[in-house]
């Protein structure tokens, strides 16, 4: 029998985003390429993408509890890569933004992630890196 195309392409998407993400993130673990954990950088991400975001909706990207992502906010506040302020209409409510020095460190991460990812991809032929990119820019679009 043969395989729906749509669900062949989202096997293959499946079983090859976790290999690059894990590339990502084994350069990220290494002592020189950064200062932030990897919860960290999603975590700025997130905040970065997602201006005024609260805490719980950190926590729940993140998937881990509150106390976990107040320590995890706690960590950049002090580092200056976020700021954190109380809603005014809910004095309950955090609301979370990145800094210019958070910014900062995020290019730094995105500059030796994709070093790292140009080293990786050097074996493919031009041909063959056009191809991944029109189909990056076709994933992007389906998840836009």
């Amino acid at each position: 029998m043969q395989q729906d195309p749509t669900q062949g392409c989202a096997t293959v998407v499946m079983d090859t985003i976790p290999r690059v993400m894990c590339c990502i993130a084994a350069e990220m673990h290494k002592p020189e390429a950064t200062e932030l954990s990897v919860p960290q950088f999603r975590a700025l991400m997130f905040i970065k993408h997602h201006e005024g975001v609260s805490l719980s909706s950190v926590a729940e990207h993140l998937g881990t509890t509150l106390s976990s992502t107040s320590k995890l906010v706690d960590g950049l506040v002090e580092r200056t890569y976020v700021t954190r302020e109380t809603a005014d209409d809910d004095r309950r409510r955090v609301i979370l933004a990145v800094t210019e020095s958070g910014e900062a460190v995020l290019e730094a991460v995105r500059q030796a992630a994709l070093s790292h990812l140009v080293e990786r991809l050097t074996r493919l032929s031009a041909s063959e890196c056009s191809t991944i990119v029109r189909a990056m820019k076709l994933l992007q679009s389906a998840f836009a």
